[in-house]
């Protein structure tokens, strides 16, 4: 396979075994994890109250990284120096699924780079401060998909300038969370995503979601249903446009350094199927 041509897998455990199974240009058990980072991440904006923190464990193997966003206390502190200098298939064995999840993102971002795919669109992220990098940023993400007035938009993973990118394209913003009980103007954020998956008109979700196994289950939504599922994607970068065409019609993929840890300008790189 090349440049990210969509492959038959259909669910992220697929995914890996086909890494596994050597169906990709490297083999995983050539590629070394050289260096594995714990992040712990703070965040108030300036024009709101709410406080976020952020977890995340950032892989690097070779010229490439992988990232996938943690909950608090997941994995401990050691997980830094536990995981240099093993292979990718080791890791993509690992019990832990952030574990597996950032080891074939960083995989996927070594074999399959952006920069080198046709299908990618690159979209220059200006610099500037969170918020203005942040509304940037949601405004690509909706530029993805027609949201006419009315169209019912789950958001799987809330990101309050998303809600807001989302609202302004004339969208009905559903949100959800697990960990957010109401967005930034006081909405109330519903933590089952079955209630509304199944009750909208396009489910926009955060690469979070395969941090916890749900991804799969919107994979499935969007292939029952038909529903356009647009991936936001800084945890799994790399392996969200490996299903497009394949229950996922749109990604925004921004590989590390995310917006948040940079302010100078940075590149998303945007897919549609």
């Amino acid at each position: 396979m090349s440049e990210g041509v969509n492959c038959k897998a259909a669910t992220i455990h697929d995914l890996v075994g086909s890494v596994l199974e050597n169906q990709f240009e490297r083999d995983p058990g050539d590629v070394c994890i050289s260096g594995a980072f714990h992040i712990k991440q703070g965040t108030r904006l300036t024009e709101t109250s709410q406080r976020y923190r952020n977890n995340y464990l950032l892989l690097r193997a070779e010229t490439s990284f992988g990232a996938c966003s943690i909950e608090e206390n997941e994995l401990s502190d050691e997980i830094a120096h536990e995981l240099p200098g093993k292979r990718v298939s080791s890791l993509l064995e690992d019990e832990r699924l952030p574990v597996r999840v950032a080891a074939l993102d960083a995989y996927f971002n070594l074999v399959h780079p952006h920069e080198n795919n046709s299908k990618a669109r690159p979209f220059a992220l200006p610099g500037g401060t969170a918020v203005e990098r942040a509304k940037h940023r949601d405004a690509a993400i909706t530029s993805l998909v027609n949201i006419d007035p009315g169209t019912r938009v789950a958001l799987i993973g809330v990101v309050n300038p998303l809600v807001k990118a989302i609202e302004n394209a004339g969208g009905i913003c559903m949100p959800c969370d697990f960990n957010l009980h109401a967005t930034q103007d006081g909405q109330v954020i519903e933590q089952d995503m079955y209630t509304i998956i199944y009750d909208c008109d396009m489910i926009i979700a955060t690469g979070m979601t395969m941090s916890n196994g749900s991804f799969d289950t919107l994979l499935q939504a969007g292939r029952e249903s038909g529903v356009p599922l647009i991936v936001y994607a800084q945890t799994g970068s790399g392996i969200a446009p490996n299903f497009l065409g394949n229950g996922v019609a749109a990604v925004s993929a921004e590989p590390f350094p995310f917006s948040q840890f940079s302010s100078h300008e940075t590149t998303l790189y945007l897919y549609v199927s």
